[in-house]
């Protein structure tokens, strides 16, 4: 019976191998970045393998969306502009509680940036459209004018923690809090991501 018990105890604590994530929250830009950009958003996903309970692996993917803010706009004298960031990191995660139902973990690693910019003006735009009853007839509706645009895709690196909530569904809701630099020529990108999501 001891044996038994035993074997049942440990096929509890056998830790699952393969790891998803999905989840979406608030970026917000600091040093250089955080004077001529306004928070924004991102959004993020991730899959991995937990080589143990406690250390495992994630190939996260990330998306975030900053405005250009106010003053840069009027010291620049364009109307409008954005900046978005396409990440690919690869990070090591570990899990200080990994089977109670509250646990913290750290994360961090390195990968690739990928920041598109551009600076635009509103205009409006005419497109033709078919009805069937009346034919192929001119709508016009608001849009924007691209002035100027740049993109580079240059290396970088993440470090950040997290707390996981756990779920009756063998998965745990969390929130996590990065610090993502993308390494430039002149000045480098810096923002901090705060994403909430669910893992599995």
């Amino acid at each position: 019976m001891a044996v038994l018990a035993l074997a049942s105890a440990n096929a509890q604590e056998e830790t699952q191998k393969l790891s998803f994530a999905v989840g979406g929250g608030f970026t917000v830009p600091v040093g250089s970045a955080g004077q001529n950009l306004a928070n924004g958003w991102n959004v993020r996903s991730g899959f991995g393998y937990n080589f143990t309970s406690h250390v495992g692996a994630m190939l996260d993917i990330g998306y975030d969306g900053m405005n250009i803010n106010g003053a840069t706009l009027g010291a620049l004298g364009v109307p409008g502009g954005d900046v978005r960031v396409f990440s690919a990191t690869l990070d090591p995660i570990v899990h200080l509680n990994p089977h109670g139902s509250v646990d913290f973990y750290l994360i961090g690693g390195g990968g690739v940036f990928h920041r598109f910019q551009e600076f635009t003006q509103p205009t409006v735009a005419v497109v033709n459209v078919y009805n069937p009853f009346f034919g192929v007839y001119p709508v016009a509706f608001n849009a924007n004018q691209v002035l100027a645009s740049y993109t580079v895709t240059r290396p970088g690196f993440d470090i950040g923690a997290g707390v996981a909530i756990g779920s009756k569904w063998h998965g745990k809701f969390f929130a996590e809090s990065r610090w993502e630099h993308m390494f430039e020529n002149n000045s480098h990108l810096d923002m901090i991501p705060v994403t909430f999501g669910y893992r599995w």
